[in-house]
């Protein structure tokens, strides 16, 4: 343990971090981005670090890498472009998806791929990785604060790269032996009390220093997936990607339950009944619904119908990208779990979309975003309010496509 951090007995996680970030800044170690405060931190001698990976037989027998954005990483990402592996990015807090691909240009220079391993580089220079993207991540390299000789590891306090790993874990995208290292400075490592670690948090196989490459022999068992009990509504907003993760969790039968459903699962129950008699209560059976052909197009509407007729506030939800083999009635299981429950919805499956009713803007705009990020068939979903918006119960839909 570095000597210029100390830790009184019983430090929170929060004390511990707070300690770091003050030694790097008043030791002159900390460098771009500054301040270092809420970060992961960037430190002289990052880049040194990085290279000492090239040593390592895990790196050397990786083809494909996650690596995540953050600075002092910077090094690791260009090391792995230097050596034609693939490189996935996470995107800025999960907003967008789970990856991105770093794709160099066609015979880039070393200069082009030193770009490419850049903040700005990873936005000019990816492509997106979807769900179904079948990812088959060999190393996973994250950022820390703070990490213990042992492998116990502390990050920023937002939960990013736990969630990244518990989300490849549920794609598949890692197993229990794909290894993880950290980049951090020697004042990094320091003693961490294994009491404040949670089942949710990410543990390091090797941490790689300026001086040191530390193999931690670490016992602990890394998350096995999403903990969904730990999830709230607020996450899943903030995360869309989380949405459809959790649909195919749940249609596996895996227990999804969230945070905010713990206290009250009757009252939730009871929420999913009344949407579900309002999706289902329409002017066709069912089984006719599921088993209509892609090219049939319906309208489906509920007892409140007759508000569709009235004053014109009736605002519409355009769906795109709707795959081909997709029933009606896996639409409306989805939009029953997302609590996106319309008044009514106009199917148009030959043309790989649906407009749903809803019967104010507000409501239509919380749909678009408890929908956004929906991954359906293999398909991820475009939702966004409709164009043109419904007339006398009609919908204006050349311009939309």
């Amino acid at each position: 343990m570095q000597e210029g951090v100390r830790l009184r007995a019983g430090a929170s996680k929060g004390d511990i971090r707070e300690k770091v970030w003050d030694y790097l800044e008043a030791s002159g170690l900390a460098e771009f981005p500054r301040p270092v405060h809420h970060r992961i931190p960037n430190f002289k001698g990052s880049h040194q670090a990085c290279c000492s990976i090239k040593e390592l037989d895990v790196f050397n027998r990786a083809s494909e890498i996650k690596v995540d954005p953050d600075k002092p990483l910077e090094g690791v990402r260009l090391a792995a472009l230097q050596a034609r592996k693939t490189l996935l990015v996470p995107t800025p807090r999960l907003r967008s998806g789970l990856f991105n691909k770093i794709v160099p240009p066609p015979g880039a220079t070393k200069e082009t791929l030193r770009i490419c391993a850049t903040s700005q580089g990873i936005k000019e220079y990816s492509v997106p990785v979807g769900l179904d993207g079948k990812a088959r991540v060999d190393l996973v390299v994250v950022g820390s604060v703070a990490v213990s000789e042992k492998g116990w590891r502390i990050g920023k306090g937002e939960g990013y790269a736990d969630m990244e790993y518990a989300m490849m874990v549920s794609m598949g995208a890692v197993t229990e032996d794909t290894p993880v290292i950290t980049i951090v400075h020697d004042c990094q490592v320091v003693d961490i009390a294994e009491e404040l670690l949670g089942d949710h948090d990410l543990t390091i196989d090797y941490i790689l220093t300026p001086t040191r490459t530390i193999k931690t022999n670490c016992k602990r068992p890394k998350p096995h997936g999403i903990l969904w009990h730990k999830v709230s509504y607020e996450m899943l907003g903030k995360i869309p990607i989380l949405k459809s993760l959790r649909y195919k969790e749940k249609q596996a039968g895996k227990d999804v339950t969230l945070q905010d459903e713990q206290p009250d699962l009757a009252n939730a129950s009871k929420s999913a009944a009344l949407n579900g008699k309002a999706m289902d209560g329409n002017t066709r059976p069912q089984a006719s619904m599921g088993s209509a052909q892609a090219g049939q197009q319906y309208v489906e509407s509920d007892s409140l119908s007759p508000r569709l007729e009235g004053s014109g506030t009736v605002t519409t939800v355009y769906v795109g990208n709707i795959p081909p083999n997709l029933r009606v009635s896996e639409l409306k299981c989805a939009l029953r779990e997302f609590r996106a429950a319309p008044l009514r919805v106009s199917w148009q499956g030959a043309q790989h979309r649906a407009f749903l009713d809803y019967k104010d803007k507000a409501t239509a705009e919380s749909a678009v975003s408890s929908l956004k990020g929906l991954s359906l068939g293999g398909n991820t979903l475009r939702v966004e309010l409709a164009k043109n918006q419904r007339n006398k119960g009609q919908v204006e839909i050349n311009s939309q496509t």
